[in-house]
């Protein structure tokens, strides 16, 4: 279709979500980046937050997403992560629990303390857009 681009989105479980989009709103590592069609290659590290996703039919798809790359290369948006789950599933409990927990792990060594560090950005990512 003319002005628009293959997304996919999939987890180690499973594709989530395969589509025809016009635009995606990614949460990048170091902030929110735009994808439009015809897009030079990309290769881009996710944060944990709101994708958005431009249907070329009309309609938006959203997806709390955390962590993982983003690739597009001849539009084809590919973005592997470790969670794609509906906002509307997210809870104020959710993340003070997962904050909690993240609060708790070790930070022994330097991949500890990266697992850690990830696990508190998933946390807060929750607490601003669970309800």
């Amino acid at each position: 279709m003319a002005g628009a681009f293959r997304v996919a989105v999939v987890t180690p479980e499973r594709e989530v979500l395969t589509a025809e989009a016009r635009f995606v709103a990614l949460p990048a590592y170091d902030g929110e980046m735009g994808v439009l069609p015809r897009r030079a290659p990309l290769l881009v590290q996710l944060g944990s937050g709101i994708l958005r996703v431009q249907e070329a039919g009309g309609g938006e798809r959203r997806l709390f997403i955390s962590g993982g790359f983003a690739q597009m290369v001849e539009d084809r948006l590919t973005v592997l992560t470790e969670e794609a789950s509906d906002p509307a599933e997210l809870t104020r409990s959710a993340s003070r629990d997962a904050l909690v927990a993240a609060r708790d792990l070790s930070a022994g060594s330097d991949d500890a303390w990266r697992r850690k560090l990830r696990a508190l950005e998933r946390a807060r990512a929750i607490g601003r857009h669970g309800h």
